[in-house]
Order: C-alpha cells, then sequence, then structure tokens
C-alpha cells in the first residue's frame, strides 16, 4: 500500500533527517559535532566567506554552540574527518573511507582520460616524482612545488606538480591534512586517516548497498534519481538496480509539493515507512542557511518540498541578477520563508544587511522582523563582528 506524505509532512522528515529539527543551542561538544556529520552525511566546503565559510556557516545553523575548533581537531589531529568529493568538495567521515575507494578507482581512469585532453601529452610526467617527495619528505603545499618558469593561468593551467597533486588526491593516493588561510596542504593518505578506517576492503556489491542505503536514510524518502545524486558515487542506473533488488525492504511514498500538482512517487524503508511522520516539529526560531546548505542542494526537491525557487548568482553579471552575488536562505520553523543579502565587514565591525526579500504570501510581521533581528545578532557574533548595520533600503521599496 502506497503512503501518502502531505507536504508539510515531506517538509518536516526531509529537515529532521538533514538535521534542522533539534534545538539549535542544545550543548554540542566534538563528539556531538562528529554524529552530526555522520547524521547528514556530508558538510560542503567552499571558499567564499561573505559572512562565514560555508561549512561553518551549514554547522551553525544546526547548533550554536557548534565550535570551529572541534571541527579543526575532527580533520587535522584525530582523523575522523576527511575531505574530498560528494558532488562537491566536501567534509565527510572518515568512516565512510573505505567506500570512496570505489570512487577513487571509478574516477581514476576517466580523470587520465580528460585531464590528457585538457592538458596534452606529458601532463602526468611528474606523478611518481611529486608522491615519492611527499612520501620520503611529508606533507606539501601546491606552492612549495611550484615550477620557476610556469605561467600560471589559473585552474585551467595548473603547473605540473599542481596537477599531480590533484590527480593523486582525487584517486585517494594523497588526503587533505589540513588547510593553511584555505590552501590545501597534502600528505599521504595513510598517514593522515587512522589505518582503520583503510580497512577491510568492501566488495564492489556492499559499496553500491551502502550508498544506496545510507542515501535513503538520509534523505528519508526519495527516487532512485535522487538516492544516486545525494553521495555522487553510483550512477542512477545502479540505484534504480538497486530499488528495483531490494523492493522487499522497501514502500512506495506518494508526496504532495508544494504547488499543489501531482504528487510525486518516492520510495522509503518499509521498516520506517509507518514512523516516517514521528518526527519533532522544527524549532519556530528564525534561521540563516548558508546558500551551500544539503536542505537546498538538490533544487529541484527544494522546489516541490518548499516551493522555494534558489540560485547561486556568483556568476551572472551583476545587472542580471534577480537578488544578489551572495544572498543567504532563511528558514523558519519548517518553510523557507525569504532570502537576505549580507556581507561581514570585519575591519568596520559590523554584519552590513544590504536587502531583504519574503517570499510570496510571506507577512512582515513585527514578531517574525524580531525574530530576524535575534537571529542577526547571533550571526554577527558567530562571524566575530560586533553590530549589525541595516542599511538604507534593506527592507525594500515600500517596506
Amino acid at each position: 500500500m502506497t503512503i501518502l506524505l502531505s507536504n508539510a509532512e515531506a517538509r518536516r522528515i526531509f529537515l529532521s533527517r538533514q538535521g534542522l529539527s533539534s534545538p539549535p543551542g542544545r550543548a554540542l561538544g566534538k563528539a556531538g559535532l562528529l554524529q552530526l556529520i555522520h547524521d547528514i552525511g556530508f558538510v560542503q566546503v567552499d571558499s567564499i566567506a561573505t559572512v562565514e565559510r560555508a561549512h561553518h556557516q551549514i554547522l551553525f545553523s544546526r547548533n550554536q554552540t557548534y565550535r570551529r575548533e572541534h571541527l579543526a581537531e575532527l580533520l587535522e589531529k584525530d582523523g575522523e574527518l576527511f575531505e574530498h568529493w560528494t558532488h562537491d568538495a566536501s567534509i565527510i567521515p572518515s568512516a565512510f573511507f573505505r567506500y570512496w575507494k570505489h570512487r577513487f578507482r571509478r574516477k581514476e581512469a576517466s580523470i587520465l582520460a580528460n585531464w590528457r585532453k585538457w592538458q596534452g601529452e606529458g601532463f602526468d610526467a611528474t606523478f611518481e616524482e611529486t608522491y615519492r617527495r611527499i612520501a620520503e619528505s611529508g606533507a606539501v603545499m601546491s606552492r612549495d612545488l611550484k615550477v620557476e618558469d610556469h605561467k600560471s593561468g589559473g585552474w585551467w593551467n595548473w603547473h605540473p606538480n599542481k596537477t599531480a597533486l590533484e590527480y593523486l588526491w582525487h584517486t585517494g593516493k594523497l588526503a587533505i591534512a589540513r588547510r593553511e588561510n584555505f590552501q590545501k596542504v597534502y600528505d599521504l593518505a595513510e598517514r593522515v586517516l587512522p589505518q582503520h578506517h583503510h580497512e577491510p576492503a568492501v566488495e564492489h556489491d556492499v559499496f553500491i548497498d551502502w550508498a544506496c542505503r545510507s542515501a535513503l536514510e538520509r534523505l528519508g524518502f526519495a527516487t532512485h534519481g535522487e538516492i544516486a545524486a545525494f553521495w555522487a558515487l553510483v550512477t542512477p542506473e545502479e540505484a534504480k538496480a538497486w530499488v528495483d533488488a531490494n523492493k522487499a525492504e522497501l514502500r512506495q511514498v506518494s508526496i504532495e509539493t508544494a504547488d499543489g500538482g501531482k504528487p510525486r512517487a518516492a520510495y522509503a524503508f518499509a521498516h520506517s515507512a509507518e514512523s516516517l511522520r514521528d518526527v519533532p516539529e522544527s524549532p519556530a526560531r528564525l534561521r540563516v542557511l548558508s546558500p551551500f546548505d544539503p536542505l537546498i542542494r538538490d533544487r529541484n526537491r527544494t522546489e516541490r518540498l518548499f516551493g522555494y525557487v534558489y540560485r547561486i548568482e556568483i556568476f551572472v553579471p551583476e545587472p542580471k541578477r534577480q537578488y544578489g552575488y551572495y544572498v543567504f536562505p532563511l528558514l523558519e520553523g519548517d518553510r523557507l520563508v525569504g532570502r537576505i543579502d549580507m556581507k561581514a565587514d570585519r575591519k568596520a565591525g559590523v554584519l552590513a544587511v544590504r536587502r531583504l526579500w519574503w517570499e510570496p504570501k510571506v507577512r512582515s510581521s513585527a514578531g517574525r522582523l524580531e525574530r530576524l533581528e535575534a537571529e542577526l545578532a547571533r550571526v554577527a557574533r558567530f562571524a566575530g563582528v560586533e553590530d549589525v548595520r541595516y542599511l538604507d533600503g534593506w527592507q525594500g521599496e515600500g517596506a
């Protein structure tokens, strides 16, 4: 029998699976932080720090007791987290590293073929030399190996050793030991991650099962395409074959969409299908999300569940932007209610709020504005600035 989930129920389920239903002020600690990242799966990394870097903001939006030093210890000292790719560069529990070895093997041949077209024959000339230097002399940054006569042209014109470092990292031979001023420091994977995270080896079928099963657990309900896209480890065809092979464990669910259109068919685990609705209400607090938050990563799912259209406009020419360069979604309870353009001006010591947009049918009430102001004060403290400054016209025309 198909289970029908209302749109509100579906939103609450997904928010719960993505760590946004727990009280945001509950003490987290380092162990709790590791568990949070394990539960949501990964935290995307991005270099832009308009307010704060994406990974810090993603974690802070879920728990305001989050401490950056705990993340650094888990990554750089304990080896309980590692940095690699899902759909983008992400921080991932090291307990999953043995499954990523399948990604390394899958990517190696395609990387070699694609990079040969990109950089030409001989692009791999320094691979062995670079690996040997790190093995013998220890961790390096790209700048430590840069050749004197190479003229940089950005990512499309890496110097030979930078190409070697990235290839060795993408194929799992190197890992990121730490970052200095956000620049990667590379070392041998076996020196960065504890040995127990390298073994035992995982057979191919077990890898496919884990990739699909763990994705569905973190999504709550999903199509085979959404299962494949979650980790970006398996193909949609592999995810569909997994669904077909495991239908005895699955239940069909039908999800009401935000626009009231045709319900969306999906799957959930049969053992948890009846209790899907037994999730806590999301905190009523208004929260600022990172543009790279996993809640909104799948833009189509975001539109279906929340009726919220979001695009990052970093690469859109300014005259053509609908909102702004780096605009933050606003979550209130179980609804995405607006977006805000702001920047931490650390020289002036303020969080400068440029513009606010509420979603259609969301009222700019006094209570909602108070909740927004309280959240912006929390964000300002987290970003290391003293005050929030509201610029002229920040509420828009007629506000």
